[in-house]
């Protein structure tokens, strides 16, 4: 489910002392505990279908307009084999339920369409005996990775999850000032660069070695989001992972995508997949697009499921990628 999460507890007898000089091969003994669901302060779901921005926005979608599907799901980045494999399969199901109405079509089209973007392995990755946890964010910058930093810290924190944010992206003040901004409002410990233009895989190990000696759980690193020299971003992220996993493994690393850029996200995804090992994708500003075939594209592409969807610019407003949800949106029910 989408806001599930297991509040983790520290067993004192099987954890000992920890200070900031050591570097344990083993943090703590995790107990993992009863699940809660629907944490939305407001108390109520995140749902996030009503952002989408339907593809049928002032278009019909019966019988006689089921050969517009493809060029509707053209324009919505599904890429053309997908959109051509989508059509087919809404026209058998059709033919075989006698389904001519819209909303008989939009249903059938809702299933296909939760079929396409299903993928396992979405959620995060917060299993294992070894604390602190550890999270690389990625992405280009102006793409919301600060915000989604922010939006996920709180979220951890309302299931009793200790984070320290580690302000990596040291090359741009504003990126280390934003973070600093979001840490406060969620309640994280920050660790920034000392100096300006500090070595960004030096704030990574402090932001470890924090987390290590105040038994926090999860370590957030924000990195800088340079796309024009590859080869320069490969090495930095390897450098922040080979310090990092000096001390402990890299348990995710979330890719951050502006929805609004279609197919120019996915160039961004195709280059760090091949330079940052992603293991998820953050999907920001879904509220503002109707392509939301970048979705399938990722996934079928890359085999990167999206975990994240970002639709405003709240602490509260984001949520967990599900399949169902997400087609429920794209088509207008």
């Amino acid at each position: 489910m989408a806001f599930e999460w297991f509040k983790k507890k520290r067993s004192d007898e099987s954890m000992p002392p920890v200070s900031a000089a050591d570097t344990p091969v083993t943090h703590a003994t995790v107990e993992q505990t009863h699940a809660v669901a629907e944490v939305a302060k407001s108390g109520g779901s995140r749902s996030f279908a009503r952002r989408i921005r339907s593809l049928f926005t002032g278009q019909l979608f019966d019988a006689d307009h089921i050969d517009d599907l493809e060029d509707i799901l053209l324009l919505a980045d599904f890429g053309v084999d997908a959109s051509a494999d989508i059509v087919a399969s809404v026209r058998k199901q059709a033919t075989a339920a006698g389904a001519k109405t819209e909303s008989e079509l939009k249903a059938i089209l809702v299933s296909v369409l939760t079929q396409s973007l299903e993928v396992p392995n979405r959620e995060l990755n917060l299993t294992g005996d070894q604390l602190p946890y550890v999270f690389l964010v990625v992405g280009v910058n102006g793409v919301g990775k600060t915000t989604t930093i922010g939006k996920l810290t709180a979220w951890l924190a309302e299931g009793d999850w200790d984070v320290v944010i580690g302000a990596a992206d040291t090359f741009r003040a504003a990126a280390v000032e934003q973070v600093a901004t979001w840490a406060a409002r969620s309640g994280a410990k920050l660790v920034g660069p000392k100096v300006e233009g500090q070595d960004p895989a030096s704030v990574a190990f402090e932001a470890v070695e924090t987390a290590v000696a105040s038994e926090a759980d999860i370590v957030i690193i924000d990195t800088a989001g340079r796309l024009q020299n590859k080869q320069g971003l490969m090495d930095e992220l390897g450098k922040i992972r080979r310090v990092v996993e000096k001390t402990v493994p890299v348990t995710e690393v979330l890719l951050v995508l502006d929805a609004t850029t279609g197919q120019n996200g996915l160039a961004q995804a195709k280059a760090f997949a091949e330079v940052a090992n992603v293991t998820g994708v953050v999907l920001t500003k879904v509220d503002g697009t109707a392509k939301g075939g970048i979705v399938y594209s990722i996934q079928r592409e890359l085999g990167i499921p999206v975990k994240l969807i970002g639709f405003g610019e709240g602490i509260n407003d984001f949520a967990f990628f599900e399949a169902d949800e997400f087609a429920r949106g794209l088509v207008g029910i």
